[in-house]
């Protein structure tokens, strides 16, 4: 069973910049943390969660229309972590941030981090 546990979230000022972790364990021999797609999403009370950014098995990446070139992801699979880096930060930035795992084979994030807090100020 795949653990997920995420750090780097805090509060900035508008441009500032954060670092998200998401460090992962629990994973096998038979599934090593590299057969995982790794996401990160975010969610504001009272909205719906958003996909922010996710990287594939072999590093290929995707990004929300918001965030493009201002974040990126990436992943060490030697150290079984993910990170987003988040620049030109803006108000509206601000929310829970989650780091998802989804097995090669399967369809669905199965695995969830218990998130991380980021909050931009103007």
């Amino acid at each position: 069973q795949l653990q997920l546990v995420e750090s780097g979230g805090g509060s900035v000022q508008a441009g500032g910049s954060l670092k998200l972790s998401c460090a992962a364990s629990g994973w096998t021999a038979n599934l090593p943390y590299n057969y995982y797609y790794m996401n990160w999403f975010r969610q504001v009370p009272g909205r719906e969660r958003e996909g922010v950014a996710g990287i594939d098995l072999v590093g290929r990446t995707t990004y929300a229309e918001a965030v493009k070139g201002r974040f990126t992801i990436s992943r060490n699979n030697a150290e079984s972590t993910l990170y987003l880096e988040m620049n030109s930060l803006k108000p509206e930035d601000t929310a829970v941030y989650y780091c998802a795992a989804r097995l090669y084979s399967s369809d669905n994030f199965d695995y969830w981090g218990q998130g991380t807090r980021v909050t931009v100020s103007s």
